[in-house]
């Protein structure tokens, strides 16, 4: 039997900063409350995410690569990255701000946890009024001068504070530090990785543990970028029935198509799996004469072997992601 487009069954995460909106917004189906993630695409240990329906139902991502390889998800993936899914796909619901974190390289995120690092990109579905994301520094740092703040707990005094709408679109390499702000609900594409160095967190209490959450300062230290960049949010446009370029990196392509009508697609010269993230609308798909129906807040994985298919929508907002 053939490989065919696959959907997953999300794995909902508990946040302390985690609201409804997964629920209330997305119509994702948990019980629950403050889960603040719902990983979609997962091949990180003891969070792997399971095929939601046909024959394949219930396998893992290591499972389908063990078994089909370069079929599943291209040959010059499996050639770099072997039974290792190299993607992990969330949408989150930040109700509260994220702790101000960072990130490993490849090379630390190795050395250290023999896993990758952690490059991301965040895609912002729906922001409240005065919303705001945290993204690098608002000036050049010097390593003295972050310890000092972070020791005063001044740490947002140099930090570049950004007020965001939806449809706005972050790339965060490793070395960035981040935060996602207080009501914002957005797509997240990077790099399977769950290796987070945790700066500051508001001298919050846990109400489940009870006790503050750890922080990872000392080891932050040596994977921080400390320049400042003279922007920080990616600039892109989005053309009608069209893949339009949104961030494109050694670690995964993305690119936005707004959906009205039909539109063809070809990956007859792509070597790679992709994945559709709907973050607006509803569309379908129609692939070897089966049809797939998407919402926003679902997502859906095209084995590298879906070359045709055919979108059809009213009107849609869809994320392409492949490698």
């Amino acid at each position: 039997m053939q490989l065919y487009p696959l959907k997953f069954q999300p794995v909902y995460s508990y946040r302390i900063w985690g609201g409804d909106k997964l629920k209330t917004v997305l119509n994702k189906n948990y019980k629950e409350d403050s889960i603040g993630e719902s990983w979609e695409i997962s091949d990180v240990p003891e969070n792997e995410t399971e095929v939601a329906e046909g024959f394949l139902k219930g396998q893992t991502l290591k499972q389908l690569m063990k078994k089909f390889k370069g079929d599943f998800v291209g040959n010059k993936v499996y050639d770099i990255f072997g039974n290792d899914f190299p993607l992990l796909i969330k949408f989150i619901d930040a109700k509260t701000p994220l702790s101000i974190q960072v990130h490993p390289s490849n090379a630390l995120a190795k050395e250290r946890h023999n896993s990758f690092g952690k490059n991301e990109m965040w895609y912002v579905m729906q922001a409240e009024d005065e919303a705001e994301l945290i993204v690098g520094f608002n000036q050049k740092v010097e390593k003295e001068v972050y310890v000092k703040h972070l020791n005063n707990e001044t740490l947002t005094e140099i930090l570049n504070i950004e007020k965001v709408k939806k449809g706005d679109a972050f790339y965060i390499p490793t070395g960035r530090v981040h935060a996602i702000g207080a009501g914002v609900l957005l797509a997240e594409i990077q790099q399977t990785s769950n290796i987070t160095y945790r700066i500051y967190d508001y001298d919050r209490i846990d109400a489940k543990t009870g006790e503050k959450r750890e922080l990872h300062t000392d080891l932050a230290i040596d994977a921080i970028d400390f320049n400042f960049y003279d922007s920080y949010k990616t600039n892109y446009t989005n053309k009608i029935n069209s893949s339009s370029e949104l961030v494109y990196s050694p670690y995964f392509k993305t690119n936005i198509i707004t959906v009205k009508g039909v539109l063809e697609k070809d990956y007859t010269n792509l070597d790679s799996f992709v994945i559709y993230m709907c973050v607006e609308g509803v569309f379908s798909i129609q692939s070897n004469n089966r049809l797939y129906n998407l919402k926003t807040g679902e997502s859906i994985l095209l084995p590298a072997t879906t070359k045709q298919l055919k979108i059809e929508s009213g009107s849609a907002v869809l994320l392409e992601i492949y490698l």
